[in-house]
């Protein structure tokens, strides 16, 4: 059995979403056990053989200051829920919850892995070609270092290995030009690590990409910081509702565009779902001593299931193994420091 730490009370909509979510994980994955955390009496009415609740005193807030997540709500669902990640109990948690408590309780809980400075949150953006591009970081981490941006990509690496079984995945550096000589002076050093770790055969660094290249799917991974990777998120997931909006209006102003809309109902549909952000939900926090998932908070049963089988994934197919394995493989890049002076 794979066991998976629920935080049931996390996100916008808590139980109301998450149980039904849980209730269908457990339906299309026999091998999976899970640990649901949060208020008792708020999950009372949820009964599965392969489920157990964990009870929790405390709900961290999506608006809750990190002081008051990290320091005041010790026994808060999403606390508690990595902690059965960090005892062994489970082998991933799940969280909808506030990201940047999240970050802060798993980091404190967890720890970051050898090598690695900063954990980053990656997450897949449907691409032109139906498949998605892996980005990171999304939000963890507003100022890095070249070094930072490197270790990204080991860790971005392993990710999409894990979940494509595709053993050399391509890494784009995101830039404002696919010319070495453009960029900051951090983003030309990270080309440089980046290209040589390539050299050394440790990654597949096909160069410099721009923000469209995310969603044309030129490479696998693209690299970026946290501010500017946060942006590209919540620009595609507005365009994608943006567009659904769009179709809806149109569609329904007068019968011919209601008969335009039966005839093209079959394309139309086909695109939604290649780009319904619901079946990329669920960014793995990178570098930590133990899987974390985090769910978008307004996510709905659909997109909790995807988070929820995402950490399955990561879980049965080893990814902290591969992450750590990556690393090693690339250390004299990846450190800021000899290996021996590293505390």
């Amino acid at each position: 059995m794979t066991t998976i730490a629920v935080d049931c009370m996390g996100g916008d909509h808590g139980p109301r979403v998450t149980l039904p979510a849980c209730q269908k994980f457990l339906d299309h994955h026999p091998e999976a056990h899970l640990l649901l955390v949060g208020l008792p009496q708020a999950l009372s009415g949820f009964s599965h053989p392969r489920a157990r609740v964990v009870a929790a005193t405390e709900v961290v807030g999506m608006d809750d200051p990190l002081e008051v997540a990290l320091r005041k709500k010790k026994d808060s669902s999403m606390r508690v829920a990595i902690q059965q990640v960090k005892d062994g109990t489970a082998h991933a948690a799940v969280s909808a919850g506030n990201t940047g408590a999240l970050m802060a309780i798993a980091r404190y809980l967890l720890k970051t892995l050898d090598g690695i400075d900063r954990p980053a949150i990656a997450a897949q953006i449907p691409n032109a070609l139906g498949k998605a591009t892996t980005v990171l970081d999304l939000g963890a981490n507003v100022d890095c270092t070249a070094e930072h941006l490197l270790q990204f990509a080991v860790m971005g690496a392993a990710l999409v290995t894990v979940l494509t079984d595709d053993v050399n995945p391509s890494v784009g550096l995101l830039n404002i030009g696919e010319e070495v000589i453009k960029g900051n002076e951090t983003i030309k050093k990270a080309g440089e690590l980046l290209r040589s770790a390539a050299n050394a055969g440790d990654l597949n660094f096909c160069g410099n990409v721009e923000g469209n290249d995310i969603f044309k799917g030129v490479v696998d991974i693209v690299v970026c910081d946290g501010f500017v990777g946060n942006v590209a998120l919540k620009t595609s997931e507005g365009l994608a509702s943006m567009f659904g909006e769009f179709l809806k209006t149109e569609f329904s102003k007068n019968i011919f565009t209601k008969f335009a809309a039966i005839v093209a109902y079959p394309v139309l549909s086909a695109f939604k779902n290649r780009f319904d952000h619901r079946r990329y939900n669920g960014a793995a926090l990178l570098g930590l001593r133990g899987l974390v998932f985090k769910s978008h908070g307004s996510a709905d049963a659909i997109a909790f299931e995807v988070a929820l089988s995402r950490a399955y994934d990561a879980a049965r197919n080893n990814l902290l193994d591969r992450v750590q394995a990556r690393i090693v493989q690339a250390t004299a890049l990846v450190l800021e420091k000899p290996l021996a002076d590293a505390p």
